[in-house]
């Protein structure tokens, strides 16, 4: 069935980390943070949460329960819902603004920071000398030092992020993620990401399996569109190696600010394409599943307190399946609270469960609504809980699923931060109210920026 899994990126305000440039890893990316934004979840400005979460209950017969997370993680749905400008770019009293997919120098490039232009050597005026009718003494010259432009390095390390995460489910199926990620940002201002990790697969019937992925990345901007290209490779203790990549195209259509360059409304959209192994449980790496996928996103931020997200993914597998993936998703802030509605609905082409291990349902909708609150308890700490109650059909079949999770971020420094989370998920009997499925998150991530 579907995940039960919350998806939710939290940062300490000074440190501005991945956006997703990543397509093959099960770790949540983090998003970057808004910093005196109005209608954030948020009090002081100093811990903000950019999040939103959807959870889907899964069936108790399917052995593949991170599939739609791993899904929603690296297509960017639900991370990217907030993803805010790089402040680098902007001027001192707006650190960040609240718009998905874009830098602030696309929308105006007089935003750009430019450093202080170093003035040339000026020359010492030659005394002048009146004629007389005695020898004329030389005039020694003496050279004066000319003053240098520093040199700037060709990169510098901006950040260090490291993810954790263990998914565990009721069939006795669990992942475990430790994921670091190295950003660069280079003298011309784009940004060269490195990240590897250490994955644990366990599944009942089978062998353990270790994954160690190595991931280069590039970002760059070119007028309105903002460029990111991924590829690399993934290791295996007893498995071949195997390639990855993936592509992302960003672009603002219509923005509007307000006077304190706030996100008044705006309308964005994304492209993306990415191939590589389908990484969801040991039976589907066994069998080199390995998946291409292309599609869209679309962000709409009708006013400062209401959003809509959509996606649309289209994917070919390589034992000859195909799938098609819709989600939507509306939602409004009220103070410290917000609501939201999503729909997600998935389709193949046909059911590879038991050949292939992965979940393919030729028919599944699921439907929730969202209800959440977020608070900075102290000046340090921030933490947020939201629940889901919903509906889904998957090949006929119908259940009722409910959602439950809470996240806290702890601002250790200024440029370090410390984030923890837990979700449950769980899948019930419509008529007598019996336990399905259940399945289990835990999310870590320290923030390091430099």
């Amino acid at each position: 069935m579907i995940t039960s899994s919350g998806i939710k990126s939290v940062s300490a305000a000074p440190i501005q980390l991945d956006e997703n440039w990543g397509s093959v890893s099960l770790v949540i990316e983090p998003v970057p943070v808004v910093d005196n934004v109005p209608n954030s979840r948020q009090n002081n400005g100093d811990i903000t949460e950019t999040d939103s979460s959807i959870f889907f209950p899964l069936h108790k017969n399917l052995n593949s329960f991170p599939e739609l997370t791993a899904q929603i993680t690296n297509f960017g749905i639900l991370e990217n819902l907030n993803i805010v400008f790089d402040s680098s770019f902007l001027p001192q009293n707006l650190q960040s603004i609240p718009i998905l997919i874009a830098a602030p120098e696309n929308f105006n490039p007089q935003l750009r920071l430019t450093s202080q232009q170093v003035s040339p050597p000026q020359r010492q005026p030659t005394p002048t000398v009146q004629p007389t009718s005695q020898p004329t003494p030389t005039v020694q010259s003496t050279s004066q030092p000319t003053p240098t432009t520093p040199v700037q390095p060709a990169f510098v390390l901006e950040s260090i992020q490291t993810g954790f995460r263990t998914d565990m489910n009721s069939s006795q199926q669990k992942n475990q993620i430790i994921e670091p990620v190295f950003q660069f940002r280079l003298f011309n201002g784009e940004k060269i990401k490195l990240k590897t990790a250490f994955n644990k697969l366990s599944q009942t019937k089978f062998t353990s399996l270790t994954n160690i992925p190595l991931q280069f990345g590039w970002e760059g901007k070119t007028g309105k569109y903002t460029l990111k290209l991924g590829a690399g490779i993934d290791l295996f203790n007893r498995l071949p190696m195997a390639l990855n990549f993936n592509a992302q195209i960003d672009r603002p259509i219509a923005v509007k600010l307000n006077p304190d360059y706030s996100l008044k409304s705006g309308l964005f959209l994304s492209a993306v394409v990415e191939q590589g192994l389908y990484k969801t449980s040991v039976k589907t790496l066994e069998n080199q599943i390995t998946a291409i996928r292309s599609g869209f996103n679309t962000f709409w931020q009708i006013d400062p307190n209401t959003s809509f997200f959509g996606s649309y993914r289209v994917g070919l597998y390589n034992d000859g399946n195909f799938e098609q993936q819709i989600f939507n998703r509306l939602e409004h802030k009220w103070g410290e609270f917000w609501f939201a509605g999503n729909v997600f609905a998935w389709k193949y082409t046909s059911d590879r469960q038991e050949s292939s291990g992965y979940f393919s349902p030729e028919s599944s909708l699921v439907y929730n609504g969202e209800i959440g609150w977020g608070k900075n308890i102290f000046p340090f700490l921030n933490c947020r809980l939201n629940t889901t109650l919903g509906r889904q059909r998957v090949n006929g079949s119908k259940s009722g699923g409910t959602g439950y999770q809470t996240r806290c971020t702890v601002k250790i420094s200024p440029n370090i931060a410390l984030d923890l989370g837990y979700s449950l998920g769980k899948s019930h009997n419509l008529m007598t109210g019996e336990s399905l499925y259940n399945n289990q998150t835990l999310t870590g991530q320290l923030q390091i920026k430099f």
